[in-house]
């Protein structure tokens, strides 16, 4: 298995990975033809950013069987330390199992220092209960609860060089 960064051509893959699961799916993730240029666009920004890593691992043979997302985060607090987020973790049904999640994960807590950090965190689905007792055999602790909040649409993205005076 090899662990690298992925490229426009492994999209169809990632996206094949989310849509394989029902968590993602009923988020959206369907994989539609009249969402791709959005897929596309969201990769090359992705890509763009010195701070994101779109990973996928790859059989001998090529194919990709799993992917996550990695983003360094400065921060101030625990005195200016940056964190590693471990997002988008996924691992084709039929492999799972088999060690390459856990080898995945263990690769970004390792490379957590290489790239500045001092933390590495996630965050997983409240439903996802074998997910959970994965990710606590690999050492993590549930130490937080996540919120979020759904936006209802994104007109287009603001710019923050300037910021907006209250009126």
């Amino acid at each position: 298995m090899v662990l690298r960064r992925a490229t426009l051509v492994d999209l169809s893959a990632v996206i094949a990975l989310l849509v394989e699961d029902p968590i993602s799916a009923a988020r959206a993730d369907r994989g539609s033809t009249e969402d791709w240029a959005t897929y596309e666009r969201a990769f090359e920004r992705i890509d763009a950013d010195p701070a994101q890593q779109l990973l996928v691992a790859a059989s001998p043979a090529g194919d990709v069987v799993a992917t996550m997302q990695l983003t360094v985060i400065p921060g101030l607090a625990r005195v200016g330390a940056s964190r590693l987020q471990i997002e988008a973790v996924r691992v084709r049904k039929d492999l799972r199992g088999q060690g390459i999640g856990g080898a995945m994960i263990r690769w970004a807590v390792d490379s957590a220092p290489a790239q500045g950090a001092r933390l590495v965190q996630l965050t997983s689905d409240a439903g996802r209960t074998d997910a959970h007792r994965f990710y606590t055999r690999l050492g993590f602790k549930a130490s937080h609860v996540g919120f979020k909040y759904a936006v209802p649409s994104v007109p287009s993205l603001p710019s923050f060089a300037e910021p907006q005076q209250a009126q």
